[in-house]
């Protein structure tokens, strides 16, 4: 392995050691029809959101989100509400709700 990419390697590490333990948000989106936008706009949106994400710097992620008819949930991982709300503004996005996630649970939660 080159030099170059231990050094490569450590800092993705330590990128993913601070995203970590940085909080993670879910938006609310009202976005009428939101389940029939195409792919075309789905791609549009997308792209739009990546760009701003790119102009932001590193200390905030877009996870995943999740689409119903008149809404999309967004899960970001950023340092504050105040850059997820920031990251709205400069898109053009909605963000009519922004929470912070205090707990995640799923099935293996039900374990002792």
């Amino acid at each position: 392995m080159r030099k170059g990419s231990k050094i490569h390697k450590r800092s993705e590490l330590k990128l993913n050691e601070v995203r970590a333990q940085m909080p993670k948000y879910v938006i609310e989106r009202e976005i009428p029809n939101a389940g029939s936008l195409t792919q075309e706009q789905i791609q549009g949106i997308s792209q739009k959101s990546c760009g701003v994400l790119k102009n932001l710097g590193p200390q905030i992620q877009w996870v995943e989100s999740f689409v119903t008819q008149d809404k999309i949930y967004c899960v970001y991982i950023a340092p504050n509400e105040a850059m997820v709300r920031e990251h709205a503004k400069q898109g053009g996005f909605p963000a009519n709700r922004v929470s912070e996630v205090k707990r995640m649970i799923d099935p293996t939660s039900a374990e002792a």
